[in-house]
């Protein structure tokens, strides 16, 4: 009699233990529009215009900066195991290139293991004018202000 349930905290245990470890995978997560292989064959350069693009891979994830001759669509899958933080995995970018009249010039795949890292410029650019300390701009507000101004007068 004393088997049984000492048999059943030992299964009982064991499901822990199974349940416990699967729940320890890894979480994978899409985003981003990326087109398929099938889709990007569909559009041909020098016939295909901005209408059918958006039509056959919908709105892109980012238009160049300096004009809206460049779409981008963007993917990349991230991996999150449990309480670290998550891993970019398998970032990619199509481009596709439109020229003056809105025709596909050209369809360009982009895939890139390790992202680049744009380190900043520390320089400045220096404005016109005479560099005043703290002292000299609060000294030099004095007297600027008209109180019958301020007033409405």
């Amino acid at each position: 009699m004393l088997r049984l349930p000492c048999r059943l905290a030992m299964v009982l245990a064991a499901a822990l233990a199974v349940a416990s470890l699967g729940s320890c995978s890894p979480t994978v997560s899409a985003r981003g529009n990326l087109p398929t292989p099938e889709q990007l064959t569909q559009i041909k350069p020098g016939v295909t215009d901005k209408a059918s693009v958006t039509a056959l891979l919908g709105s892109p994830s980012s238009i160049a900066s300096f004009d809206d001759a460049t779409w981008y669509y963007i993917s990349q899958k991230s991996q999150e195991l449990a309480f670290f933080q998550p891993e970019v995995r398998d970032p990619e970018v199509v481009a596709v290139v439109f020229d003056k009249d809105g025709i596909v010039k050209d369809v360009q795949k982009r895939s890139s293991k390790q992202p680049r890292v744009i380190e900043p410029v520390a320089r400045t650019t220096p404005a016109p004018g005479k560099e005043l300390s703290f002292i000299e701009q609060l000294i030099g507000n004095f007297g600027k202000f008209n109180t019958n101004s301020a007033a409405g007068k």
